[in-house]
């Protein structure tokens, strides 16, 4: 069985820096990979982030590159999202995901808001 959690997740001010973790048990990152996603209210689940398999490579959505870096822990298999310059349109939940054997599976969320 495949289950995410996420924590980190809080009130910031504008301008300031989170950090948001996802463990996982039942599907190994390392072999996976695995997503992070937002939901603004009103709005659909936008992608944001992706770290690849085994290689570990990372691609952004437009709206965060360069703000938002993601890495895994392999031996802890948690994933991280390190989240800077936060803006109030980051104001949202995040979700991870990982898709094992065609299934998407992902995490209960955690809710950013960025306010001031």
């Amino acid at each position: 069985q495949v289950q995410l959690v996420e924590s980190g997740g809080g009130l910031v001010q504008p301008g300031r820096s989170l950090t948001l973790s996802c463990a996982g048990s039942g599907a190994s990152f390392w072999i996976y990979g695995m997503k992070w996603y937002r939901q603004a209210p009103g709005k659909e689940r936008e992608w944001i982030a992706s770290i690849f398999p085994t290689t570990g490579g990372t691609d952004y959505g437009a709206s965060v590159k360069d703000r938002f870096f993601i890495s895994r822990d392999n031996e802890a298999n948690t994933a991280s999202l390190q989240m800077y310059s936060l803006k109030p349109e980051d104001t949202a939940v995040y979700y991870c995901q990982v898709r094992k054997s065609g299934r998407d599976y992902w995490g209960q969320g955690t809710q950013v808001t960025v306010s001031s």
